[in-house]
């Protein structure tokens, strides 16, 4: 018997890829603990809305949104990107270079 649960990030545009399906128990777990802090799921949902906008957030965005230290979003967004769940690239800023995050799957199934 298998249970399959669905993660979807609806409205992301089309280049992000395709769904992610993970059957892994440690992929699970690394995933499903990256997604227990409500700190990590508003970044996931700020990324989210800006890619649906089509523009880019970076780190110091995020904290002034969130108002938190940008150090404490750095690590938070290690960790969803340990995971495997957003990808962050680096571009040149007005004071040096910015680090932005993207989405990086519509969809993520877990398959238990």
């Amino acid at each position: 018997m298998e249970f399959t649960e669905t993660v979807s990030f609806k409205e992301i545009p089309d280049s992000i890829e395709q769904d992610l399906r993970i059957d892994d128990d440690e992929k699970i777990e690394l995933i499903s603990k990256a997604l227990s802090s409500l700190t990590r799921r508003e970044i996931i949902r700020l990324i989210r809305n800006q890619s649906i906008t089509g523009e880019l957030i970076d780190v110091s965005s995020i904290a002034d949104i969130l108002n938190m230290t940008e150090a404490n979003i750095s690590a938070q967004i290690k960790r969803l990107e340990k995971a495997g769940l957003i990808r962050c690239l680096y571009m040149p800023g007005q004071h040096g270079v910015k680090k932005i995050s993207q989405m990086t799957y519509k969809k993520i199934i877990f398959s238990i």
